[in-house]
């Protein structure tokens, strides 16, 4: 009879350790957009193929705050996870946000290049601060869009642009510039635009529909201010109680998700960009000379970041040793 008991309630600690695992995951994409219908789809996959072992809950549209809160929120274990922009990552992974520097990338092309070389450098960045990467999605380039058209420094220094609260890379970026930028949280930008407290913004053709600012804005500078993305991590901790089995099908399920997405987002930019034009949305064409002024003060202000430590100095310097490599080979 007590070795039965014994049985019993091995069998039962048993069960309860692999009962059902909620990983509760949290982003600023709005729900019903591209991200948020292909990772429900991934979590659907994931809690199927485990059995309903692995279950991924997601808080979308910023119902758990901004990339910083759900940093805490991680932290004191009442989240697992957040889908993050690159600048969100800074608390925890200073070069997982290099690819979002300013006027780094004049094309698509020198962006996945350099992200085939880099991307398995970011995931081990990341992985050395306690946390698990299933993947970069791209959200597009940002342009800046206003309601005068900008095509020289001199004429955004009369604007009041727009940067993420809390986005250190841009501010430094913008007053650089000599422009002093209007820090907002995501959800605030829309009204901002409305009551005119700032009248200029940088995001992805994708985004500025999504979020309707592109009802507010009449001109976009065509000229790649920088590349958005975003990560979705997983604290290590709360990943790895998961079986070995169950975390290999978590990493196949959602690296392939954010492949999905990132293809998809960059088709849904080109047809984005085709859908601000055909509503009266004026595109400008800086000059050569002007993109060089643009390129020369920012730099100076990213190299100045670098030595104050905020980002990773040697990360930038592989990323541009690959940028010279792949322009190299374009000209030859």
């Amino acid at each position: 009879m007590h070795h039965l008991l014994i049985l019993l309630l091995f069998g039962f600690l048993l069960s309860f350790q692999t009962q059902a695992a909620t990983l509760k995951i949290a982003t600023l994409a709005p729900d019903g957009t591209l991200w948020m219908k292909l990772m429900r789809e991934g979590a659907k996959e994931v809690k199927e193929a485990t059995h309903g072992r692995v279950k991924i809950r997601f808080y979308p549209g910023g119902v758990m705050g901004n990339d910083k809160s759900v940093l805490r929120k991680i932290r004191v274990g009442q989240l697992q996870g957040g889908a993050l922009t690159g600048g969100g990552l800074i608390p925890i992974c200073q070069a997982c946000q290099l690819y979002s520097l300013p006027f780094i990338f004049n094309s698509y092309a020198e962006v996945d290049y350099v992200r085939k070389q880099m991307d398995p450098l970011l995931n081990k960045a990341l992985e050395d601060k306690g946390f698990v990467g299933f993947g970069i999605s791209e959200g597009g380039f940002a342009y800046l869009m206003s309601n005068q058209p900008l095509t020289q420094v001199k004429q955004l220094k009369e604007q009041r642009v727009w940067v993420p609260e809390g986005d250190q890379v841009s501010r430094t970026a913008f007053e650089s510039l000599a422009v002093s930028p209007i820090p907002l949280p995501l959800t605030d930008v829309l009204t901002g635009l409305q009551t005119g407290l700032i009248n200029t913004v940088g995001t992805s053709p994708t985004a500025a529909i999504a979020l309707q600012w592109h009802t507010q804005v009449k001109y976009l500078t065509d000229m790649p201010l920088l590349y958005l993305y975003g990560m979705l991590i997983i604290q290590k901790q709360a990943f790895q109680q998961l079986s070995e089995q169950d975390q290999a099908t978590v990493r196949d399920v959602m690296e392939s998700t954010f492949h999905k997405i990132n293809e998809q987002s960059r088709q849904d930019n080109i047809s984005a960009q085709k859908a601000l034009l055909s509503q009266g949305i004026q595109f400008t064409h800086p000059s050569p000379t002007d993109i060089t002024q643009w390129q020369t003060i920012i730099d100076q202000a990213v190299n100045h970041m670098g030595e104050e430590g905020v980002y990773s100095s040697e990360m930038l310097i592989t990323l541009r040793r690959h940028l010279k490599d792949f322009r190299r080979s374009v000209k030859e």
